[in-house]
């Protein structure tokens, strides 16, 4: 059960960084433990950002899907 959560989590929370850490050519680490520490530091408000960010991702690759329909689609 807590196995098959933690894989949820980690393919569906982790997009932003790893999204971020591949366009800007750093760790994906460093910017987990960034996003981390600052939560920690600000009070929470890094994690608004993280969900913007994480929402915009998932309306461009719905946008994406949408523009370019598979054979099976048609």
């Amino acid at each position: 059960m807590f196995k098959r959560f933690k894989c949820f989590v980690e393919f569906h929370a982790f997009g932003v960084c790893t999204r971020l850490g591949e366009k800007m050519g750093m760790s994906i680490s460093h910017i987990r433990l960034f996003f981390i520490y600052a939560t920690f530091l600000t009070m929470g408000s890094p994690i608004i950002i993280y969900l913007v960010l994480a929402f915009i991702m998932n309306i461009r690759r719905y946008l994406r899907k949408a523009n370019n329909p598979t054979v099976w689609d048609i």
